[in-house]
């Protein structure tokens, strides 16, 4: 405990020094510098020497389909506690040839196909020991049908599909808006 005498004020305050080791003070960080005699050195140089055998997956072999869908699968179901991710992978996929095509209903699923799409992509890569799957989606145009909600647009609807309704109407003075 350090005790101090204010001048100004003329009263005294105390102080106690607590010392922790630096890896549990918060906020800081261990200070780290970068060492630029090594710039201009070339690639070669700073490489260690390995074996010429290229690392990571390189079996370029065609996809069987059924472990590709298994292994999908097994990734919508490890999604299952994200509802809107397992559902957009419930949906499943289109295949041409080593690239993956998820079908999109709307604009709003693609954000969501992003955020998984790094995952996904290295779960069935690695699980088929295959460098060249890709995955890109397709926005479906949906084409909806306009919904006939009043009595007019009900019998408009149905006068399209039989013209004859509207003989009738007129030949019995019908008025469908009643």
């Amino acid at each position: 405990m350090v005790e101090e005498k204010v001048p100004e004020l003329s009263k005294t305050i105390s102080v106690e020094v607590i010392n922790e080791p630096p890896s549990k003070q918060l906020g800081t960080k261990p200070k780290t510098t970068l060492n630029l005699g090594n710039i201009f050195k070339s690639v070669a140089e700073k490489e260690p020497k390995t074996d010429d055998k290229p690392r990571g997956l390189t079996n370029n072999d065609p996809i069987e389909d059924a472990p590709l869908r298994e292994f999908w699968q097994r990734f919508a179901d490890s999604k299952k506690n994200q509802v809107a991710e397992y559902h957009l992978l419930n949906r499943g996929f289109v295949r041409d040839g080593n690239t993956l095509i998820i079908h999109l209903n709307n604009a709003i699923e693609e954000p969501l196909l992003q955020s998984i799409k790094v995952e996904l992509v290295s779960y069935l890569r690695e699980k088929l020991k295959s460098n060249n799957l890709q995955l890109t989606s397709h926005l479906k145009e949906v084409t909806s049908a306009r919904v006939a909600y009043t009595n007019k647009e009900k019998f408009e609807a149905m006068a399209e599909k039989n013209p004859m309704l509207i003989q009738l109407k007129d030949k019995f003075g019908l008025d469908p808006d009643f």
